[in-house]
C-alpha cells in the first residue's frame, strides 16, 4: 500500500480490529508461553477470529506478529527464527482476509526491555531488531505497519527510523497511556503527537491502557496539534480478575461503542478495540460510525 493510498483511506473513519491476546487466552492459550508460536500451533483459532473481525467490519486487521522481534523471542530460544515466524504469521492473516478488502498491518511492539537510561537497551540494538522484523514483514506482503502498546515516544521514533530504512509502507503508531494521558516513559500525548508526526508517522494515537470512557480528554488534546489521523484502540473498560485469574472487562459492546462515539467526536479517525474486545464490539463500532 502506498502512503498516498493510505491518505485517501483515512479521509473517512477507518475501523480496526479488536483484541487478539485476550481472545487467545479465552481460547485456551496458557500463560507464559510464546504467543507467536502458540498461534502457529493453533492457526485455526487465529484465522477464525480474524475472519469474524472482518465480517464485523474491520478494514484493517493486525497480523499476530506483536512480539516477534529478536529481543523478545530470545526468551524462548527463538531469536534466529524471526524470518520464519513473522512470514508464517502474516500468512495466517492473509488467509483470514482472503476474498475481502481488509488490509493487513504488520504489528510491532516494545521488546520487554527498557531503553537507556531507564534500562540497558541501546538505540542501536532496538533499531537493528526493528529493522530485521520490519524487513521480513514488508517482504511477507503486509499492506502497512503499526507499532502498538509502545511505552514512550523515544522507542516509537526508533521504530519509525527502522521502518523508513527498509521500506516505504504507511506507518501507524500507538502508545499506551494512563487515564491522565501520560506515557510510561513520561511526557503527554500532545508532545508525542507533535514529535511523531515530524518523524514521519502517518497516524498516531493510543491503545490498550484504559477504557474509552477515560480517554476523551486525551484525544481532544491530541487533536489540537495533530496534522495526521488519530488512532483510538482502547480496552473494554477496566478488568476485574476472577478467582481463577481470568480478566473480566467492565464494558459490553454497546457501552464500548457509545463511549467510542465520544472519541470520534473528539477527533479520533481510526478506531478499534484492544484487550477485552471481541468481534461483536467491532460490529457495534461499525453501527456507531454509521
Amino acid at each position: 500500500m502506498k502512503k498516498s493510498e493510505f491518505r485517501e483511506l483515512v479521509k473517512k473513519p477507518v475501523l480496526l480490529d479488536g483484541a487478539t491476546g485476550s481472545n487467545l487466552t479465552l481460547a485456551g492459550m496458557p500463560k507464559g508461553v510464546c504467543t507467536e508460536m502458540w498461534v502457529l500451533e493453533h492457526a485455526d483459532i487465529l484465522v477464525e477470529l480474524q475472519k469474524q473481525y472482518i465480517a464485523a467490519g474491520s478494514q484493517i486487521v493486525y497480523a499476530p506478529t506483536f512480539a516477534a522481534n529478536r529481543i523478545s523471542l530470545k526468551a524462548f530460544g527463538l531469536e534466529d527464527e524471526v524470518a520464519s515466524i513473522n512470514t508464517r504469521l502474516v500468512g495466517l492473516s492473509k488467509e483470514a482476509a482472503r476474498g475481502s478488502d481488509a488490509l493487513i498491518a504488520g504489528d510491532v511492539t516494545t521488546t520487554g526491555k527498557f531503553l537507556e537510561p531507564y534500562g540497558d537497551l541501546t538505540y542501536e540494538e532496538l533499531l537493528e531488531a526493528y529493522k530485521e522484523q520490519i524487513k521480513v514483514l514488508a517482504d511477507a506482503g503486509v499492506d502497512l505497519l503499526v507499532a502498538e502498546t509502545m511505552l514512550g515516544a523515544d522507542e516509537v521514533c526508533i521504530f519509525l527510523d527502522a521502518a523508513k530504512a527498509v521500506c516505504d509502507l504507511p506507518l501507524m503508531c500507538s502508545l499506551t497511556v494512563s487515564a491522565d494521558g501520560r506515557t510510561l516513559y513520561g511526557g503527554d500525548m500532545m508532545e508525542a503527537v507533535t514529535t511523531l508526526q515530524q518523524f514521519g508517522a502517518d497516524a498516531v494515537g493510543i491503545n490498550c491502557s484504559v477504557g474509552p470512557d477515560q480517554l476523551e480528554a486525551t484525544v481532544r488534546s491530541m487533536a489540537k496539534v495533530a496534522t495526521i489521523p488519530i488512532i483510538a484502540k482502547p480496552n473494554a473498560g477496566l478488568p476485574t480478575i476472577t478467582d481463577t485469574g481470568e480478566a473480566v472487562y467492565s464494558m459490553d459492546a454497546a457501552a464500548f461503542a457509545k463511549s467510542c462515539r465520544a472519541l470520534v467526536d473528539a477527533g479520533a479517525g481510526i478506531i478499534g478495540g484492544c484487550c477485552g474486545t471481541k468481534p461483536e464490539y467491532i460490529k457495534a463500532l461499525k453501527e456507531m460510525l454509521k
